[in-house]
């Protein structure tokens, strides 16, 4: 979700009120995703590199993480929404994490829409707590080094419960995808747009759809071996 910043610097306005908009614009997404049949978005809404930008902003964001987690969740759980979160939480305040097992615990049992919140998220942070995950294991005996494969790496990532997402949208003008999902990401299509996150809408996600609907999804394979036994 890149250009919030941006956003706001256009505008004469601060960065923090950049964010703000982002809000609203990652709240339409949730609403247009719920109404497309879309069962799971995940949301790159603070990454592990974040922590090494201004204090100010990293304070505000944190705030604004709190405001939208007391605000959101009720009608979140009345949508049939269903909450989860993916990263480095031991480095968030106390007062954000009791609200995130809160939120989770709040919504486990709905299953409309999947909303994963990759908070405190990078990709490298997500495969080293997976490998020490696997090593532990070999170490109690649990675990023989030789049945470390890809399916014993997945089953210890954060996503590990969720197929691989299918669409990475990328706003901001940016084509990288920036230390998110590194494993997950492997086969996604990808799709990279100008547009700034507060003013991404359900048109530019159905476009982005459309996108996605045009691809020829071979996975490594013949295209005319995809989807034969």
């Amino acid at each position: 979700m890149d250009g919030n910043g941006r956003w706001a610097r256009a505008r004469g306005m601060p960065r923090a009120a950049g964010h703000r908009a982002g809000v609203k614009s990652a709240r339409a997404m949730v609403e247009a995703c719920g109404e497309r049949g879309i069962r799971v978005l995940t949301l790159f809404a603070f990454s592990s590199e974040n922590w090494s930008r201004p204090r100010s902003e990293v304070s505000a964001l944190m705030k604004l993480m709190l405001e939208a987690l007391g605000r959101e969740v009720n009608e979140l759980a009345r949508n049939g929404v269903q909450l989860r979160f993916v990263g480095a939480r031991h480095r968030l305040s106390a007062d954000i994490q009791e609200r995130m097992t809160s939120a989770e615990r709040r919504t486990s049992d709905n299953d409309k829409l999947i909303l994963v919140i990759a908070l405190g998220y990078g990709g490298r942070w997500d495969l080293v707590q997976a490998a020490q995950s696997l090593a532990r294991d070999v170490k109690n005996g649990t675990l023989e080094p030789e049945d470390i494969d890809e399916e014993a790496m997945s089953r210890h990532l954060s996503l590990s419960t969720l197929p691989d997402p299918d669409l990475l949208i990328r706003t901001g003008g940016e084509s990288r995808i920036s230390n998110f999902l590194l494993w997950n990401l492997a086969y996604s299509e990808l799709y990279f747009t100008d547009c700034l996150w507060p003013d991404f809408d359900a048109a530019g996600l159905d476009e982005a759809l459309a996108f996605f609907g045009g691809r020829d999804r071979r996975f490594g394979r013949v295209a005319d071996k995809v989807g034969s036994a």
